[in-house]
């Protein structure tokens, strides 16, 4: 199907409403228009890449003198715009005759525009239109085919070439408004492709909105928590996800973004949940999971190990082996000689702000026995694990310990995403 053309842009609702009138490049009406944007800015032609309708409300104009308004003109054209819609009666009372003379000159569409519309109507309408023209008429190069929401959630994820305006039209085709002050998370699942377990969670999680779809390697979703809500976000996606996936599903929660920081910050959290997947996957936990329970973590949850293989493992594994002989060196030597646990008994403890009672309920362990544990390790490294000098470079290394062994056990096993 062919891209939505000027024409057609002209006759939307919101266009028709602004009384449009076309005053020049009458044969050019039938040329694709890629997207709209509106610019108050005289200089609005250096952000264009050709195919956009500019609309503005003639402010820059206003005071410029004639051969300041036809260079305006020129350097539109100059970009390849697909045409200029200027708003007159208001800071522009009339159309100026040398901008409608140089637009007939390069056969460049000029449109006044008689009747006070809210830019921002005509481009969220023009747009979404564009898009689903687009969408509609796109060649199936990936496996989800003309699913617009996979597709979306797909380029989100990998960080395709993508821009606000798009991402927000191609989210309300698919249905998601995220309201303002609303915050997104990330989530990605693996051990299904159905995707009831995500609609179960939202349904607990009472007013969110959500993308959701099925890749080979997961289940991808964006969730949209609206502003007034109470409470830490990611603990209660967490707790929805713990209630509604079964055993022996895998879930990961990106951190919380907010709706307005822009479609990086969505693609962010996104990216944060698959790559707390696949660390959730392929790398052993540092504690106990739930017995007969899905396995729900989160991308703070997984913080350091997604710093620590930040360019993955194998780039790192160096650097990440020194580091670990530098701070536990003695203690790896006495468990290769000795079976124990300490390093894990270790890392447990720090990460739980060194209480011995959560410390040795997590290993399943009497009190007295973490004593003795907690006596060795100190013995071994020589120093006080509650030092706070030390908790930061002791907990690094245990981690890192943890990471290098176990991808060194689980070699070639990658979780295959969206990418």
């Amino acid at each position: 199907m062919p891209a939505l053309t000027l024409r057609e842009v002209l006759e939307l609702d919101p266009v028709r409403a602004a009384e449009p009138r076309l005053l020049a490049g009458e044969g050019s009406l039938d040329r694709p228009v890629r997207w709209v944007h509106s610019s108050e800015v005289y200089e609005g032609a250096n952000f264009l890449d050709g195919g956009e309708l500019l609309l503005t409300n003639g402010f820059g104009l206003t005071d410029a003198d004639e051969e300041v308004r036809r260079r305006y003109v020129r350097e539109l054209a100059a970009r390849d715009a697909a045409g200029l819609a200027v708003e007159v009666g208001r800071s522009l009372p009339s159309m100026p005759d040398e901008v409608t003379d140089e637009a007939r000159r390069l056969g460049l569409p000029l449109v006044a525009l008689h009747r006070v519309v809210p830019f921002v109507r005509i481009t969220e309408a023009a747009n979404r239109a564009i898009v689903a023209r687009g969408l509609s008429g796109r060649s199936v190069v990936r496996p989800w085919g003309d699913d617009h929401t996979a597709a979306l959630l797909a380029d989100l994820a990998d960080r395709a070439a993508l821009n606000q305006p798009e991402v927000e039209a191609r989210a309300a085709l698919a249905g998601f408004h995220p309201g303002p002050g609303a915050r997104l998370l990330g989530v990605s699942l693996h051990g299904t492709r159905d995707v009831s377990t995500v609609d179960r969670a939202v349904r607990l999680l009472g007013g969110a909105g959500v993308l959701r779809a099925a890749f080979p390697g997961d289940v991808l979703a964006l969730l949209s928590l609206p502003g007034s809500r109470i409470g830490d976000p990611v603990r209660a996606v967490q707790d929805a996800f713990r209630t509604a996936a079964e055993p022996g599903l895998t879930v990961a929660v990106g951190h919380a973004v907010a709706v307005g920081g822009g479609w990086l910050r969505w693609s962010d959290t996104l990216r944060a949940a698959r790559t707390t997947l696949e660390l959730a996957l392929t790398v052993p936990a540092a504690e106990p999971g739930v017995p007969d329970g899905p396995l729900v973590t989160s991308s703070r949850a997984l913080a350091l190990e997604r710093e620590l293989t930040r360019g993955g493992v194998d780039a790192n594994r160096e650097r990440l082996a020194g580091l670990v002989q530098h701070a536990l060196g003695p203690l790896l030597a006495w468990e290769a000689a000795h079976p124990s646990d300490l390093v894990r008994t270790l890392e447990v403890h720090l990460r739980h702000g060194c209480s011995p009672t959560r410390t040795a309920a997590l290993l399943h362990i009497g009190r007295q026995s973490l004593y003795q544990r907690l006596e060795r390790i100190e013995s071994l490294l020589g120093l006080e694990i509650g030092d706070p000098d030390l908790l930061g470079e002791l907990l690094t290394a245990a981690c890192a310990h943890r990471l290098v062994r176990g991808m060194g056990q689980s070699a070639g096993v990658r979780l295959r995403t969206v990418a």
